[in-house]
């Protein structure tokens, strides 16, 4: 099919058998006999041999949006597993293994040491049942397995729901894709809940769902690719596969896909800190940060998708960024900066993903979650948007733009003041056209660590003038300058 991938690993899972509606599960698993005492049996602690050894395993304690697959990525190691069943609204599961030994194996380990499940460290029992009640002809291998699941490991180029239609398509109608990070890229067509089409899910049989605008929607799940690949990253302008004639998707010279030409990381460093698109921030300042904070921060090395405080672990929160060549710049400059006086942690996190869990409110009254992913002042959305922007790290002089004309140097060295953030010493304006609409510069403080504190706070800042419709949002950025 002309697939220019490394390697395609296709496993037409049983997964399908476990893709029912979660209202058919539920029913089935109220059915399963035993369920409500199986609930309250022992569990940590207690001797879990009170229920008699089964094939069947209860697992309790999984994240809001584990998945079958998430299952079997974590309990195979013990064995063959030949059904799934989630209870989701209750954050269980039951999983059957194809022998009891296997059952016993991951009981077992469940109770000597800590087994971790999509992130998460989840509880294990023996089922009162000994096998899993399934949907009706689920048994039956004539009756049909809608759902194939893909793993793709080494991928050359991004990794998109357009990608796997015109892979899949061919050979039979696709109805929805879902794109999920775990180990390398897997995707499941599948009967999953589909609420927007764009790079990373897609209801076929749905075409009026919202679709993010060009140029502001989230990157594939690679990003862009670095420009070792071509002039352009793809190479010349032609779709990334062979297109069938009457697809939707055949792609004109406006669809081809913008591409972003990061710098690659030094190999060295880049292999020492693994792979993922979530960084994890530690030794942040516990009333002086927050999510917008670091936003700002970090937005100058990736487009940002996520944040999210770690409540269990105070002043730690994960940033989900564009990719993991995003995250790998923001480990490279800004580890181990200070922050109001506290020495930043910066690595790359075991999460691939950054989930809206355990809400609460920091102590400055904001959210400790924060979706960034439609935001304008991400700076990586686009090929023009990324070829301005130079890659650099933390310095005492901060690049300034898209400022308003009649902004003085008094103006801001008062914004500076008023947001309690250390003021420059030196100011420098540079040449505008008369016609400009905004006006740009340079500022030079007495340290890095004043210079970080003040984009930290102020980048983004929104500068309202008497009598405009529109505020300014002030850009900065640290400069290649190292003084004036």
């Amino acid at each position: 099919m002309g697939l220019d991938l490394q390697t395609l690993h296709v496993r037409a899972s049983r997964v399908g058998q476990w893709s029912k509606t979660l209202h058919h599960r539920a029913s089935c698993a109220t059915r399963d006999s035993g369920f409500e005492s199986r609930l309250c049996r022992s569990w940590p602690g207690e001797d879990s041999h009170r229920i008699a050894q089964s094939p069947v395993v209860h697992v309790r304690g999984l994240c809001e949006a584990v998945v079958e697959a998430d299952l079997v990525e974590a309990l195979e190691k013990f064995g063959p597993i030949c059904y799934v069943m989630m209870m989701p609204f209750k954050r269980q599961a039951l999983v059957e293994f194809e022998m009891v030994e296997s059952a016993d194996k991951c009981v077992a380990c469940g109770s000597s040491e800590a087994v971790y499940i999509a992130g998460q460290q989840a509880f294990f029992n023996y089922s009162t049942s000994k096998r899993i009640t399934r949907p009706t002809n689920s048994d039956n291998p004539n009756s049909g397995n809608k759902v194939l699941l893909l793993s793709i490991q080494n991928p050359l180029y991004p990794i998109t729901t357009d990608v796997l239609y015109t892979v899949c398509n061919p050979i039979g109608s696709v109805m929805r894709i879902v794109i999920f990070k775990r180990n390398g890229i897997q995707a499941m067509p599948t009967r999953l809940n589909v609420i927007r089409n764009d790079n990373e899910s897609w209801d076929y049989t749905k075409p009026y769902l919202v679709r993010r605008e060009r140029g502001k929607g989230r990157q594939a799940i690679l990003g862009e690719h670095p420009s070792s690949y071509g002039d352009n990253g793809y190479g010349s302008h032609c779709p990334l596969l062979p297109l069938p004639g009457n697809s939707r998707y055949k792609l004109s010279s406006h669809d081809i896909p913008e591409v972003v030409a990061y710098p690659l990381p030094q190999s060295s460093s880049y292999n020492n800190h693994g792979s993922s698109s979530v960084a994890m921030v530690s030794g942040l300042h516990p009333t002086k940060m927050n999510c917008t904070r670091i936003f700002n921060l970090f937005c100058l090395y990736g487009n940002i998708e996520k944040v999210k405080f770690m409540k269990s672990v105070p002043g730690t929160a994960l940033v989900e960024m564009g990719d993991e060549y995003a995250v790998d710049r923001a480990i490279t400059h800004l580890n181990s900066i200070k922050v109001f006086g506290k020495r930043l942690n910066v690595c790359v996190s075991k999460q691939h993903a950054v989930i809206p869990s355990q809400v609460f409110e920091l102590e400055d009254g904001s959210s400790s979650y924060k979706d960034f992913a439609m935001t304008r002042n991400n700076r990586f959305t686009s090929q023009g948007q990324a070829s301005k922007n130079i890659i650099q790290p933390p310095s005492c002089v901060l690049h300034y733009y898209n400022v308003p004309p009649c902004i003085s140097e008094d103006q801001l060295l008062r914004l500076c003041s008023e947001h309690d953030v250390p003021g420059f010493t030196k100011f420098k304006m540079f040449d505008a056209k008369p016609s400009s609409k905004t006006i740009s510069g340079l500022l030079e403080f007495d340290s890095k660590t004043h210079a970080v504190e003040v984009l930290t706070v102020l980048n983004h800042y929104q500068i309202r003038i008497p009598n405009g419709s529109n505020p300014y949002t002030l850009k900065l950025c640290f400069s290649t300058s190292s003084h004036l």
